[in-house]
């Protein structure tokens, strides 16, 4: 990763607020670090000029929170200047790994906040810092962290896993869709406490329990890059979140203490299942035949061409699923399944 670059991006976007529109997140920080990490560097500030129409000013705060009285404004995004600035006060006194570790276990519960944006933010900026520790960084953490705490948004509780838990994509394919499809994300993951076998889908984390926390998470990721190719059609930008989600778990996994891991795990899966379960169409979509000669660079042309930031957080995460499984045909089916996003 080039070190200048992404230090450029986050100190050129730290003036600039985690969302625009409402509630629609800013995805700048994110695709910079994709773009930087991947060697596109010399991409990032063209792109940040094209996306700088969709930024605005960072918030202000209303009221100083007091460090025992977290509970009562998380969430509240009425409260997002506050929780931006609690946060750098917060990494100017501690080293960031130990705010990470202390909220890490605060903020899982939440993890549907921002559409997932909170969380995955934050494995963006935690992937930059363990690259190397330098102030932009850290304040892009900060940065990161507030926008989960504001934005805090827990999911339906799952049940005890009541049907056996087995491979990650055979569990997504028994992931039951919400009955209304009509209308935005919030509305959507309201349903899920009402919809028939959410407890149990959402309860059973896939794959062996005596394996490694960090291979099932992997293998979870894996599993929603490959079933966005024939489901992502249904929804192209929302279900890029079924895959980059868990992904950004299990990016953070090396700077928490193993006790997280477990948990982590259960919510990484939680948040899958639950984009799954609000966007998944009723039926696959027939695929075309692979091409195994293709790599990944036809991929990040078209991502990167288009400049469409949730097909460049997608390669990005893709090509870790193709480190893993070295799947020749990977490449090519990657390309195909983000047309959508690129408009090609």
């Amino acid at each position: 990763m080039s070190d200048s670059i992404i230090d450029e991006a986050y100190e050129r976007l730290q003036p600039t607020g985690p969302e625009r529109d409402g509630w629609l997140s800013n995805h700048a920080p994110m695709a910079a670090e994709a773009l930087a990490r991947h060697g596109y560097g010399a991409r990032v500030h063209r792109w940040l000029d094209r996306y700088a129409d969709r930024l605005t000013e960072r918030p202000r705060g209303i009221s100083p929170i007091p460090a025992a009285q977290w509970r009562d404004p998380l969430g509240d995004p009425t409260r997002t200047g506050d929780w931006l600035d609690y946060f750098a006060r917060e990494l100017a006194d501690e080293p960031w790994s130990a705010v990470l570790v202390r909220w890490w276990p605060r903020l899982l519960p939440g993890i549907a906040a921002g559409a997932t944006h909170g969380v995955i933010r934050v494995g963006h900026a935690v992937r930059a810092l363990r690259a190397a520790e330098t102030p932009p960084r850290i304040a892009e953490l900060g940065a990161a962290l507030g926008y989960w705490a504001a934005r805090w948004q827990p999911l339906a509780p799952p049940g005890a896993g009541r049907y056996p838990a087995t491979d990650p994509r055979t569990a997504l394919d028994r992931v039951p869709r919400v009955p209304d499809q009509r209308f935005g994300i919030r509305a959507r993951l309201a349903q899920l406490a009402g919809a028939t076998g959410w407890p149990e889908a959402a309860g059973a984390v896939p794959g062996d329990p005596g394996t490694a926390v960090p291979t099932r998470l992997a293998a979870i990721v894996d599993a929603a890059v490959v079933r966005y190719e024939s489901h992502g059609y249904a929804s192209p930008v929302m279900l890029v979140h079924a895959a980059t989600a868990p992904n950004a778990v299990l990016r953070t996994l090396p700077a928490l203490p193993t006790e997280l891991w477990r948990p982590s795990l259960a919510a990484a899966w939680a948040a899958t299942a639950a984009v799954t379960a609000a966007y998944a169409p009723a039926e696959p979509r027939p695929l075309p035949d692979p091409h195994p000669g293709l790599r990944f660079d036809e991929a990040w042309n078209r991502a990167v061409h288009s400049g469409d930031e949730h097909a460049i957080k997608f390669v990005d995460t893709a090509v870790e699923t193709h480190h893993r499984s070295c799947d020749p045909t990977l490449p090519a089916r990657v390309a195909d399944a983000i047309r959508p996003l690129t408009g090609d």
